[in-house]
């Protein structure tokens, strides 16, 4: 469309539309790196201006004009969410932050309970049918525009055109400025510690599944955390904003959205930042499906996507699940935004679930982000019934479902090593947990990540084998409880009624990870894990040969489960310097004798008036350190 032809009338310079707007002035600019910097510009320098209101979601080019008094005078900045270049003004107490859930800022325009006069917007240049495109930022954009008495936009051809709900006809704008700039480039921080950004991503990727459908957020975590999908196949995606670190993904064929049930082959988003490549790729690309946020933060709306998983980011987590996101202590860092909205709608997907991801520590490590209480005037933007994992370089927090003494521990064991004792004892004097409670072992356990493997059995179901944490308590006593008694006389060697925990505390106290092991086995009952069986081996008086012992739950006997966690503990044996395994079996124990002859063909047996036998099983000797060519 010609719009000199078409409209000459409404087409000005950004000068002459600005001088429209009245002094007193609610005004709406358009969010992040949609919003019209040239139209901005041109506002900051009408000097008789005074009073106004600016209300925008992330603001940028304004960062440029806070430190200049003159402008403070003038302009009143109310912002629903506070961006990294507008952070140290928000410290200083120079804009005004309105915690909402991104969801219902739309609704705040539309119910009046914000009125606007002014809406300053930029948008691609219009179509054969007169029809612009919003471009990069749908978000809240469309619902400032149609609540606004007077609506402002700056046409540029730098703007790309997207797919959706992006659309707004010439006709629904008062003024038109055509200026042509470059779109705002908005790259997440350069990461201070990558280390501990891979490792929050692996443990990230370990809970996604093929075909599940992700949100998440814009940062360095999240950007790093994209990087390590790169082994999924058909992952969807429903989420706020896209960024630069989708694109690898969706070339790669990991996004292909085919698997998703609401809107199928679809990307679905409400914004993009990041660089003019990023721009180009979605320019009218029908793979993205750009909505308002009214609709793509409705949890109800994200709730129609199965398996979706929401990936978010937090400043601070107390030891009960309170995750604090938009504020450190009594200063705003940055907002609600839409962590909330897909939390809640992940928890209402069928097969979703959320994750929120965090360093363990701040400050150069010396304070920890897993605390005993949330800091002094901290915001609670995600209460402790909505979380459901937290993941930090040390690991996987799963909180659902959980008591107040299983989030303690799951929690601690996440925390830095330093911290964990400290945290322990707190979470005594408040009795969240048993005054006797272990603290998690005090080591960096990166390395057990090297033990996790699991086995189809023949029925298709999927074993996972992992190494036992002081959090899986009362799975293991639940474990014991399900056992028939005589599996536990096998195991125990007596009528063993009771599974305490003054029990299992003996049992943590052996555990380290090198010359005590115990490995789990879990497979999924409905929406969490169980255990169904346990390997455990242990040092003994000769240093060389550890004890080995195995339980399988009576329904996955015979299944192959306890010559596969033999194979795993000799492997890990191995790697701690045992030369074989001692075991001492019940001659009636059949099954388990047959299954270490069936492992260890060439074993010792021990038999003496005992009903035990003792069993010796060397390993079997590495084949290139006894070949000479090696």
């Amino acid at each position: 469309m010609d719009l000199k032809a078409y409209c000459p009338q409404k087409i000005m310079t950004a000068r002459e539309a600005i001088a429209r707007v009245k002094t007193g002035s609610r005004i709406f600019i358009g969010s992040g790196c949609g919003e019209p910097q040239h139209l901005i510009h041109a506002l900051v320098r009408r000097d008789d201006l005074q009073d106004i209101m600016i209300y925008q979601m992330l603001s940028f080019t304004l960062a440029k004009y806070i430190d200049d008094p003159g402008f403070m005078r003038r302009f009143f900045l109310k912002l629903f969410f506070i961006s990294r270049d507008m952070r140290k003004a928000a410290f200083e107490g120079k804009i005004d932050y309105i915690p909402a859930y991104l969801s219902q800022i739309p609704r705040l325009f539309y119910g009046k309970w914000i009125g606007l006069d002014v809406a300053l917007v930029q948008v691609s240049p219009p179509d054969k049918h007169g029809y612009c495109s919003l471009g990069v930022s749908v978000d809240i954009t469309r619902a400032g525009m149609a609540n606004a008495s007077l609506v402002i936009a700056q046409v540029n051809r730098h703007m790309p055109a997207t797919r959706g709900d992006s659309h707004v006809h010439v006709d629904e704008i008062d003024y038109l400025v055509l200026q042509d700039e470059p779109i705002v480039e908005y790259f997440p921080a350069v990461q201070k510690d990558e280390e501990v950004a891979r490792r929050i991503g692996h443990y990230v990727s370990q809970l996604v599944d093929d075909g599940a459908t992700l949100q998440i957020g814009f940062g360095t975590l999240p950007n790093v955390i994209l990087g390590f999908l790169g082994d999924k196949k058909d992952l969807g995606v429903h989420t706020q904003v896209i960024t630069d670190g989708f694109i690898p993904l969706i070339e790669n064929n990991v996004i292909t959205c085919k698997k998703k049930n609401h809107l199928p082959g679809r990307i679905v988003a409400s914004l993009c930042m990041g660089s003019r490549q990023l721009y180009a790729y979605v320019d009218n690309n029908p793979l993205f499906y750009f909505r308002s946020a009214d609709y793509v933060n409705d949890p109800n709306i994200i709730a129609l996507n199965d398996n979706l998983i929401s990936i978010s980011s937090a400043l601070e987590v107390d030891l009960t699940g309170q995750i604090c996101s938009d504020s450190v202590g009594y200063m705003f860092y940055s907002g609600i935004g839409d962590q909330v909205d897909f939390l809640r709608g992940s928890a209402m997907s069928k097969g979703g679930f959320s994750i929120i991801a965090l360093p363990s520590t701040a400050q150069n490590g010396q304070v920890s982000r897993i605390l005993p209480h949330l800091s002094e005037g901290a915001g609670v933007a995600t209460t402790r019934g909505d979380a459901h994992f937290v993941v930090t370089e040390y690991g996987i927090a799963e909180l659902q479902g959980k008591s107040i003494y299983q989030r303690v521990m799951e929690m601690t064991q996440i925390a830095h090593p330093k911290f964990r004792a400290t945290l322990i004892e707190i979470a005594k004097k408040r009795h969240y947990i048993f005054s006797d409670q272990l603290p998690p072992i005090q080591d960096d356990l990166i390395f057990i990540e090297g033990y996790k493997t699991s086995m189809r059995l023949k029925n298709n179901r999927v074993v996972e084998f992992r190494p036992i944490l002081p959090s899986d308590e009362f799975s293991y006593r639940n474990f014991f409880y399900s056992l028939q008694e005589q599996t536990v006389y096998f195991r125990f060697f007596y009528r063993m009624k009771t599974f305490s925990h003054e029990v299992v505390q003996k049992h943590w106290a052996s555990v380290d990870y090198r010359k005590n092991m115990s490995i789990i086995g879990l497979v999924m009952r409905g929406g969490h894990k169980e255990i169904i069986a346990i390997g455990t081996y242990a040092e003994t008086e000769h240093q060389d040969m550890a004890e080995v012992a195995f339980v399988v739950r009576e329904d996955y006997q015979n299944m192959g489960i306890a010559s596969f966690l033999m194979r795993q503990l000799e492997d890990i044996a191995k790697k701690n310097n045992y030369k074989g395994f001692i075991a001492t079996v019940l001659r009636e124990n059949h099954a388990m004798l047959r299954s270490f002859k069936k492992n260890y063909p060439n074993l010792l047996v021990k038999q003496d008036a005992h009903p035990e036998l003792t069993l010796i099983m060397k390993f079997e000797q590495d084949q290139k350190k006894e070949d000479p060519a090696f």
